[in-house]
């Protein structure tokens, strides 16, 4: 069963209120067996990685049950159904949403002040007009990445392959192959080169060295076992044990349970790791803008 949305919350979360003072962790459990959630879905946690979706949205619910008047809170952690929610209960409203509570003022006038998911949501596509402020922000943060990753792709497939290879020597640099001493990186040239397309020596004096093959392919295309095979082989000739073939495509499924099974450590890097291995470590992307999105401390506001 889907986890509830934050709206949907909004009825069991004022009827368990109303049975006495609770918290969310509390509420959180009963929630969980009233809609048969799996440990799975209990656990679920939102696209930031930040906190569970659950926990997420009975605390929205919560929030605006209380900028309402229909939640009180008597001390930290702690809330129970006000004399307006047990009144509600005693005549409840077919559905118990936003909708619903923007015909009491106090709520109004604190929602259409704070213009939240309502406005934002219509914006982002895939966003639900029942997510949370911080699903909406997280599917926009998702959507952007996804737009610069494939813009990137077609930044590299509109250039050469000599700037490609040197695209992952560069990205193998800034992910600490090499260490900070640049000469560590050398783009190999097209003629003698070993079957490989670029080394990084691991080590100033270049004991150790990773090798690189980088196989610019359209979309659509995939690298299969043979090109794999063929990288090894150079690896082999070259006394090599670790190698790292990038495509900006993918890889075929037996070239990748071939790269599984080989004695050579060998690393398989497709478009989409390969773009987002270059945001993650700032290659050919910059900082646009920083954004700090702060939320609650629970620990702070915990029942001592």
């Amino acid at each position: 069963m889907p986890i509830p949305d934050y709206q949907s919350l909004m009825l069991p979360i004022l009827q368990i209120a109303a049975k006495g003072e609770t918290s969310v962790p509390l509420a959180e459990a009963e929630i969980a067996a009233m809609f048969s959630l799996s440990e799975e879905e209990r656990e679920r946690m939102l696209p930031s990685g930040k906190q569970r979706v659950l926990h997420n949205r009975l605390h929205w619910a919560k929030f605006y049950l209380t900028k309402a008047g229909y939640l009180e809170s008597p001390r930290r952690g702690r809330f129970f159904a006000s004399a307006a929610g047990v009144a509600l209960l005693a005549h409840p409203p077919t559905k118990l949403d936003n909708q619903f509570l923007l015909s009491v003022p106090a709520f109004r006038e604190f929602y259409r002040a704070g213009q939240t998911e309502e406005i934002v949501g219509q914006t982002v596509q895939g966003v639900t007009p029942d997510a949370t402020p911080e699903e909406v922000i997280d599917t926009a943060f998702n959507a952007a990445q996804v737009a610069l990753r494939t813009e990137l792709l077609d930044r590299i497939l509109q250039n050469g392959p000599a700037f490609f290879e040197g695209v992952i020597v560069e990205l193998l640099v800034a992910m600490g192959y090499g260490g900070s001493h640049r000469h560590a990186a050398t783009q190999l040239g097209r003629t003698g080169d070993g079957g490989v397309d670029g080394v990084i020596n691991e080590d100033i004096l270049g004991l150790d060295r990773v090798y690189v093959q980088a196989k610019r392919y359209s979309p659509g295309s995939s690298v299969g076992r043979p090109d794999v095979q063929a990288f090894i082989g150079s690896l082999v000739g070259l006394g090599a044990t670790k190698g790292v073939f990038v495509t900006t495509s993918t890889f075929s499924a037996q070239a990748t349970e071939f790269a599984a099974r080989i004695p050579q450590r060998v690393i398989l890097i497709d478009g989409k790791r390969l773009t987002e291995l270059m945001v993650e470590h700032g290659v050919g992307v910059r900082l646009s803008r920083l954004l700090e999105f702060k939320r609650i401390d629970e620990d702070f506001f915990a029942e001592e």
